[in-house]
């Protein structure tokens, strides 16, 4: 499926140039993947350096997960292989992202609550994708467990943790994200329960 929002179009105007070359998706997928893991050993101490470090590889792996996919449709280069290891290294790295910074906030008003709110929130992040994968592969072609508006997809919102990282309102950010990733997490797998049983 072709993304319509800005981040998929300014990852397929980036990555014309590489079109026909010897940069395949899978590359990408990894670069994503390191600069992902990277910008999270960043953010677990909690320091403002790791999160001016963090903040912006993570903005360079949020890109990344944008510019692979492009790559592989554009470049006629999709394969199963290639969509299996992109969904398991973007659910590793998002879910990673939230524990980490859980890890990193322990020492602000969350407390001792911080962890534990990273990690329901990784784990609600990870289950909510899963059931979200099933939801599409069930549905008919070409539906999405959930669409954007306005040239806007729901997971453009990572590339806000930047910028709230470098602006330290990672905080409450983390404290909202437990409620509203576990409340769509219900939500998908309520939606996944109602769909008919495959032959």
């Amino acid at each position: 499926m072709i993304g319509t929002s800005w981040t998929h179009l300014l990852a397929r105007l980036m990555i014309n140039p590489f079109i026909g070359t010897a940069l395949r998706p899978n590359h990408l997928t990894t670069l994503r993947l390191v600069s992902g893991i990277a910008a999270c050993a960043c953010f677990a101490p909690g320091t403002e350096a790791g999160m001016a470090w963090g903040g912006g590889l993570w903005l360079a792996s949020a890109f990344l997960d944008r510019a692979d996919g492009e790559l592989a449709r554009v470049g006629n280069m999709m394969t199963r292989g290639g969509h299996i290891y992109d969904y398991y290294s973007d659910n590793l790295v998002n879910a990673l992202f939230f524990a980490a910074i859980g890890i990193g906030l322990r020492h602000t008003w969350l407390g001792r609550w911080a962890i534990p709110l990273g990690i329901v929130t990784a784990l609600a992040l990870l289950a909510c994708n899963a059931f979200s994968e099933q939801l599409e592969q069930r549905s008919s072609s070409n539906t999405r467990a959930y669409s954007g508006r306005w040239g806007f997809d729901p997971d453009d919102a990572l590339y806000l943790m930047s910028p709230l990282a470098w602006l330290g309102w990672l905080t409450p950010i983390l404290a909202a994200a437990a409620v509203c990733t576990t409340t769509l997490m219900i939500i998908t797998w309520v939606r996944l329960r109602r769909l008919p049983l495959q032959a």
